[in-house]
């Protein structure tokens, strides 16, 4: 590759490492505002529904990919809105790496692949080549509720089990908000919203190898505790 940001984003886009992990076939907005209308039954506390979901695809999710990707290969520092917290250590990062091996090993990505593993990465800033991307975001006046987070997370969670039931794939992530500058200019996200999370949103295919991971789950038994039945 290049050494100019911008011919870089240019090769990766056009290199045989752009392959997509979803179908080439649009996700109409009568689908999308279905699944949304399903994830908006989530509760929230005491119904205050902080959240909101700007929905981009086309031109400004195409400027959003180009405007993240050129940024981080141009080494701006991450500027994303909701506190990502201490690196994981002990069993979450452990957890972590097992993830990330399960994806190399299926995508045939070596350890010493340098420009895979990176081409990789990249995918997040590109919204994972998805047709459409939710970007998730809460009202500011909010922002000191530990409620508002979990409110956010339940939605979200319940958008993707809505859009996994009508056969669409989607993957949350943070690498599509880090340029936050970005996100807020092409998605046109005003002020009194934070950025909170990114949701690539697609048709899957079913050829592409990633798509067959499963990952790893802990025991129920590690996660369960039972107090007072017989």
């Amino acid at each position: 590759m290049s050494g100019n940001p911008e011919q870089k984003y240019d090769e990766v886009v056009r290199g045989r490492k752009s392959i997509r992990g979803y179908l080439d076939k649009p996700v109409s907005r009568e689908l999308i505002e279905e699944v949304l209308g399903l994830a908006m039954r989530s509760p929230s506390s005491m119904n205050t529904q902080p959240y909101h979901f700007h929905v981009i695809t086309g031109e400004p999710l195409d400027k959003i990919r180009k405007g993240n990707t050129e940024r981080i290969l141009a080494g701006e520092p991450d500027s994303r809105e909701f506190r990502r917290g201490e690196p994981f250590a002990g069993v979450h990062r452990e957890r972590q790496i097992e993830v990330a091996k399960q994806l190399f090993a299926e995508m045939g990505i070596e350890r010493d692949d340098k420009e895979a593993r990176q081409d990789w990465v990249l995918r997040g800033f590109r919204q994972f080549d998805a047709p459409v991307c939710v970007i998730v975001t809460y009202d500011r006046e909010l922002g000191t509720s530990d409620d508002t987070a979990f409110d956010c997370g339940a939605a979200t969670t319940a958008l993707v089990n809505a859009a996994w039931s009508r056969g669409l794939g989607c993957v949350i992530n943070s690498q599509g908000i880090m340029q936050s500058p970005v996100v807020r200019e092409h998605a046109g996200i005003p002020d009194d919203q934070v950025i909170m999370k990114a949701v690539a949103m697609g048709w899957p295919d079913p050829d592409f190898p990633a798509n067959a991971v499963y990952t790893h789950r802990k025991e129920p038994s590690d996660a369960m505790r039972f107090v007072g039945f017989d």
